[in-house]
Formats: structure tokens, C-alpha cells, sequence
């Protein structure tokens, strides 16, 4: 096993520093397979490039036409304008109850989790400005509102966190609903009390709203010109209708619903030619990015350690639901992607789990879930999200890293102990 721990070591090192994981997944794939004894250009041509092509396969028009309709959820004015109506309702004080929510519905929604940092940044700037909070806490609370209970745990979410177990489980996107809401409960209401307690002690310190400069300075944002929030609304809600209750598959849920952005914006159709090619842009770095980490994995699932490894993971002894936890959650850390990490780990150990599921009386339905909460569980410092997140937001890890371990880490690795036990009591 020392190739595959040499191997995922030296792939979340390089990450961290900045680099990458599209060259260096490749590359630290050829130390994995030097390491373990396989011919290396097979191992390349061959094992790597399968696992990357056939993820990228699978995913990809989910990846394309949910950063298409995010796209233009955004340049429309449509997400500003559902933001900015859930924070005039909670009023100015609570800008980070508003920014959260906002966040949580558009990402809930369907709109990818990038597109939502980049669409309510200068509306979260106007509410922090108007609080006087410490810039440090925006960080955390975007990745509390968009990188966790919507992403992972909530039923019927349409983010692909949620639908990669499908196939593999069998089940649908409401899958576990109980055991999801819980989740989501522990996550949202942990999460907020933290960042208002840590409001508090900022504050106190007299560590409040400053500025952003540079890059991160931003216009207000122009109450006038965003479209009617109702409307705006729409598409959000058809999405997640046909998605779950007409249960219609995820590809023309979001064709749908990207056709409702535009019906119902035709006013701007000159902006409907740049969003579309915008976000086409995105979603062929975001599947390159992720599909470069399975592709890793791919490699791992091909060294002679990996049977070991496997061994060890459903050798432990109990609740299989724990197994698959360590599994999935494990990975999607080391990788910096929650998509990849799941991916690797169910396209390595989802057919076994199935059998485990079918053999111990655990509903496949609690594999799903347990499956897409860990792979939210696991934000370290060289996650591929979080990184992002600091560029849009200026902060830095020594500024918001604490804040984040806490809300998109610890509290969700709190809600994925307390699913196990639910399903564990046959609650789901």
C-alpha cells in the first residue's frame, strides 16, 4: 500500500501549494504506478485516461447545461434578483442569515455552486458593508450556504453530489429523505450559530467591515435593474419539480428550466449568446478538473495495494454505512473534489456496497445518502472549491480557513455520524 499513500500524499501536497490537479493528477498517477510495479504508459494511455474519459462521459451534459443555466441565472440579473429579495425580507442586520439562505436557495436550485459565489458576491459585500461585519466571515458563510446541506444532504437537490450514487444505489435523488433533512438541520442551524457567535467575537475585537480593494472591489448593485423576483424564482422551482416530482431525469430538467430563464428574460437575449458560451466555458474546466481526479483514482483502484486497502475498508466491523463514510469521505479529501472523491470510491467499491446493502438489510437508499453527505465532509486547505472561494472573496487561509474547517467540515462530519445512527435505527 505504500505506492498509494506515497501516491495520494504527494497529490494533495502539490494542490495545496497551487498547482493544478490537471497536470499533476497525470503525473502523480505515474509515481502510483511506478511505485506498485505497472508498466507506466499503460498505465496512462490505458488505466488513467479510462477513468477520466468515462466520468467525463457520464457527467459531463449535467456539467455543461447546469453551469449553462447558473450562467445565465446570473447574467440575467434572475439569481441577484431572488438574493436580493430573501435579504430585503431578513432585513440588513442579518446579512449573514440573508447571504446564507440566498446561497442555499439558488444552489438548491440547480445553480452550480461556483456560479452562486460569483453572482451574490457584490450583494453579500453591500449586506457585510451595511452590518459591519469582518469580511473573514464571508468565506464561511458561502461555503455553509453552497458547499454543504444543499450540495449533499437536502432531498431532491439537483447538484451532482447527489445524483452520482443513483446509478449505483438504484435510487432516486429524494433518496433517505429523513435522514437528509436531519442532516441539512444539523448543518444549516450548527453552521449559522457558529459564524453569528464568531460575529461576536470579531466584533468585539473591533474586527469589522473594511473595504475590498483590487481585484474584489465591486459596484453596488442596482436594485432598478433586476428582473421581477417571481419570475426569477421560476426556473429554480422547475428544476427541482421535474427532477423529483415529475422524475424526469436531471439533462431535461435543466433544459427546461434554462429555457424558462429565457422566456422569461427575452428582453435580454443580447446577453443569452455570451452567458451560454460563458458557462459551456466553465463546465469544461469544472469536468476536466474532476475528471483528472478519477482518473487518479483509477490508477490507485489498479495498484496491487488497492485490494488491501479495500480489504481494510470493508473489513471494519459493524454498520457497512461506516465503511463507505471513511471511504468516500477519505478520498473526496485527499482529491480537493467531493465529485471525484465519490466518484472514485463508488466506481471502486459501489458494487459492493450494493451487495452489503442487499445481504444486511440496510436500505440502498441509506448507502446514497451516507455517500453524498461524506463527500461534502472533506474541505481541507487544497480543495478545489475553497480555493476558488478565496480568489472570489480576497480572504486568504489565515484569514477564513478556521471558519470554514468548522461549518464545512466539522458540522458536517457531525451531521454524516448522525445519519449513520438514524439508519443504523431504520429511520430514513
Amino acid at each position: 500500500m505504500l505506492s498509494i499513500i506515497v501516491g495520494l500524499a504527494l497529490l494533495m501536497l502539490l494542490a495545496y501549494f497551487g498547482w493544478s490537479i490537471i497536470w499533476i493528477a497525470p503525473l502523480v498517477s505515474g509515481v502510483v504506478a511506478l511505485l506498485s510495479g505497472l508498466d507506466l504508459l499503460p498505465a496512462y494511455t490505458d488505466t488513467y485516461m479510462t477513468g477520466f474519459v468515462d466520468f467525463a462521459k457520464k457527467w459531463f451534459p449535467v456539467f455543461l447545461l447546469g453551469a449553462i443555466f447558473g450562467k445565465l441565472m446570473e447574467d440575467t440579473g434572475a439569481a441577484q434578483s431572488v438574493a436580493y429579495r430573501i435579504t430585503r425580507i431578513l432585513g440588513k442586520k442579518r446579512a449573514i442569515l440573508g447571504v446564507l439562505i440566498a446561497a442555499a436557495v439558488l444552489t438548491y436550485g440547480g445553480v452550480s455552486l461556483f456560479v452562486v459565489v460569483f453572482a451574490i458576491y457584490p450583494l453579500a459585500i453591500a449586506l457585510f458593508r451595511e452590518a459591519d461585519i469582518s469580511r473573514k466571515l464571508l468565506p464561511g458563510t458561502f461555503a455553509l450556504g453552497a458547499f454543504t446541506f444543499t450540495m449533499t444532504a437536502l432531498p431532491g437537490t439537483p447538484q451532482i453530489q447527489n445524483l452520482i450514487p443513483i446509478p449505483y444505489f438504484k435510487t432516486t435523488p429524494l433518496a433517505a429523505p429523513i435522514m437528509g433533512i436531519v442532516a441539512a438541520l444539523i448543518m444549516a442551524v450548527g453552521g449559522y450559530l457558529y459564524l453569528k457567535w464568531r460575529e461576536g467575537r470579531l466584533t468585539k475585537k473591533g474586527d469589522t467591515f473594511d473595504e475590498p480593494k483590487g481585484d474584489q472591489e465591486v459596484k453596488s448593485v442596482n436594485k432598478d435593474e433586476l428582473p421581477n423576483w417571481i419570475l426569477s424564482f421560476i426556473p429554480l422551482i422547475i428544476v427541482v419539480v421535474t427532477l423529483n416530482f415529475l422524475k424526469w431525469d436531471i439533462i431535461p430538467s435543466l433544459i427546461v428550466g434554462t429555457l424558462a430563464i429565457m422566456l422569461l428574460n427575452i428582453k435580454k437575449y443580447k446577453r443569452f449568446i455570451g452567458a451560454i458560451n460563458g458557462g459551456a466555458a466553465g463546465s469544461v474546466m469544472a469536468i476536466i478538473n474532476t475528471s483528472a481526479a478519477v482518473g487518479f483514482g483509477a490508477v490507485v483502484t489498479a495498484a496491487p495495494g488497492f485490494e488491501t486497502m479495500t480489504d481494510l475498508l470493508l473489513g471494519i466491523k459493524g454498520n457497512p454505512l461506516i465503511s463507505e463514510a471513511i471511504a468516500v469521505q477519505v478520498l473526496a479529501m485527499i482529491t480537493g473534489s467531493a465529485s471525484g472523491g465519490m466518484g472514485i470510491a463508488l466506481e471502486a467499491l459501489g458494487d459492493q456496497y450494493y451487495q452489503l446493502a442487499q445481504s444486511s438489510g440496510v436500505s440502498p437508499e441509506a448507502f446514497h445518502r451516507i455517500a453524498a453527505v461524506a463527500s461534502g465532509a472533506s474541505i481541507l486547505p487544497h480543495n478545489g472549491a475553497l480555493l476558488t472561494l478565496f480568489s472570489v472573496t480576497g480572504m486568504t487561509h489565515k484569514d477564513s480557513y478556521k471558519d470554514i474547517a468548522v461549518v464545512a467540515l466539522l458540522v458536517p462530519t457531525i451531521a454524516l455520524i448522525v445519519s449513520i445512527i438514524l439508519a443504523s435505527l431504520g429511520i430514513m
